[in-house]
């Protein structure tokens, strides 16, 4: 049973209707965000509480034991509180979410009623939806190592070992034109086409300075092509310079053939498929229980 302060629950009792709700956002950027459903704004814990503020939110769906809490914030894209930009380069990705109920005739009477962690984002219309999760759903996330015949860890990483910084794996360019849903760039040329698919591009000035992408494909042709597999939040422009990393298909091959790291593998290129499973013997093959690959 939760403990409540004295003085809220004498409130609570009382009948009385001082009391609302505290939102605070606070991203991953250290920077703190306050929304409450009073009609005056609040202070405490060194964080401005806006009125009539952008974010409305459901009833947090609780229950006994460790069944998982959630609850869905919504509200207004509003430049002086969330602002777009930000959602598109991530900066709300993981964001820690608190729920306090609060007096607010004297803040420092309160009590925190949700914890969680900002899951999926979507925009549309000026709006944002988001999903936050509670506290019990780490629990069920499933942990440990999935065994495939690819790679499973992320190029660059403690587990990869490769130098993502080196020269042969980042490049830099800037925009020479955009045409449709492609970007065509100078400042690859030593790179050969492929190179970057699957990679990492990080935008470094123009509207979008900050903002990161996965590289869909890196073509070659009259020009270097380079098309993202998600649109870029603002315009891209002529001169919009970029940082890219090198992409990795998880394959044994690549890791042996582009990074010449091996050695540090974590799939299982082994691992029999599932035609393996209903194999049989036929005549005139080599039935002699030996490998496939000797």
């Amino acid at each position: 049973m939760r403990a409540l302060d004295p003085a809220l629950q004498a409130r609570l009792l009382s009948g009385a209707t001082t009391l609302c709700a505290c939102w605070r956002i606070d991203r991953r950027d250290g920077r703190g965000l306050g929304f409450t459903d009073h009609d005056a704004a609040l202070s405490f814990d060194g964080v401005l509480f806006e009125a009539s503020s952008a974010v409305d939110a459901s009833a947090v769906e609780a229950a006994a034991g460790l069944a998982v809490d959630s609850v869905e914030i919504a509200g207004a894209l509003r430049s002086a509180a969330i602002d777009a930009g930000d959602i598109a380069r991530g900066l709300y990705d993981g964001a820690t979410v608190r729920r306090w109920l609060v007096d607010w005739r004297a803040p420092d009477v309160r009590a925190l009623t949700f914890s969680g962690v900002l899951g999926e984002i979507s925009q549309s219309g000026g709006r944002f939806r988001a999903q936050v999760e509670g506290q019990a759903s780490a629990l069920n996330r499933p942990l440990g190592r999935a065994f495939l015949p690819s790679c499973d860890a992320a190029l660059g990483d403690a587990r990869c070992g490769v130098d993502s910084d080196a020269p042969a794996f980042r490049g830099a360019g800037t925009v020479a034109a955009a045409e449709g849903d492609a970007l065509r760039v100078d400042g690859l040329e030593g790179f050969a086409p492929g190179w970057f698919a699957r990679g990492r591009l990080t935008w470094t000035s123009g509207a979008n300075a900050g903002e990161s992408a996965t590289v869909r494909e890196d073509g070659d042709g009259a020009a270097r092509l380079l098309s993202l597999w998600s649109e870029p939040h603002g315009a891209v422009a002529a001169g919009d310079g970029f940082e890219i990393v090198a992409g990795c298909d998880k394959r044994v091959e690549t890791c042996r053939a582009k990074f010449a790291n091996i050695i540090n593998f974590r799939g299982f290129p082994h691992m029999p498929g599932d035609d393996w499973i209903t194999a049989y013997p036929t005549p005139g093959a080599a039935n002699d229980g030996g490998s496939l690959r000797g």
